[in-house]
């Protein structure tokens, strides 16, 4: 049997490999958007396939090592992040799939408005995946309060997004279609940002065994 120590840290690699394909994917999608560029999205699909794989993989070995290494305190908060943090990957893997195909639909429509804050939207929501796993990996907890803060920013940017483009469909100065589809899209972006707040969430728990949902900056 391999050393405790070392399946711990395949467990780690797994759930970084399974982040860098969200945050990756999350990028593709706006990239081809912004670029109306069809073939950047033929990557998207893999990565999928790859995350769904690695969301059995990770579920199945941390079970496994739960059960027979009865581990205690930062072992058994680790394996327990390890499964949650697993889950809300594998959900953003969904998400960016959402993302991808409401922006296929844009591609074969004329553009409903320059794209500025939905870029600068994504961006924010790939750091904040990039640094949740990050505090995940160093055990930092100004990394994971930091996530947390970027919710707040995420959340306006959504809001902002909504009350630019329901004014549009409105007035009749942009399409029905296409401005839904952008506000499905910061939605998923929202989404996703949730799901790395939840991480940073569970980063908080491993590193001081305290739950902190509900009341994180405190």
């Amino acid at each position: 049997m391999r050393p405790f120590v070392t399946e711990l840290g395949d467990l780690q690699n797994k759930l970084l490999e399974m982040g860098g394909l969200v945050e990756t994917s999350i990028h593709t999608t706006i990239r081809s958007l912004v670029e109306r560029d069809e073939s950047l999205m033929s990557s998207i699909w893999q990565s999928e396939d790859r995350i769904n794989q690695l969301d059995i993989e990770i579920d199945e070995k941390a079970t496994r090592l739960l059960a027979l290494n009865q581990p205690v305190a930062k072992d058994l908060r680790f394996l327990t992040a390890a499964i949650k943090i697993n889950s809300d990957l594998e959900r953003m893997g969904d998400l960016a799939i959402n993302l991808a195909q409401r922006s296929l639909s844009l591609l074969n429509r004329p553009q409903v408005k320059p794209l500025v804050d939905i870029p600068h939207m994504s961006k924010t929501v790939e750091s904040m995946v990039r640094k949740s796993l990050d505090a995940f990996v160093l055990r930092d907890e100004e990394l994971a309060r930091s996530v947390l803060m970027s919710d707040d920013e995420v959340d306006d940017l959504k809001n902002a997004i909504y009350r630019e483009l329901l004014e549009l469909i409105e007035h009749g100065e942009a399409p029905a279609g296409p401005g839904f589809d952008l506000i499905f899209i910061a939605h998923n972006l929202e989404r996703i940002a949730d799901h790395a707040t939840n991480i940073a969430e569970d980063v908080l728990f491993l590193i001081k065994g305290v739950d902190v949902r509900h009341h994180h900056l405190t």
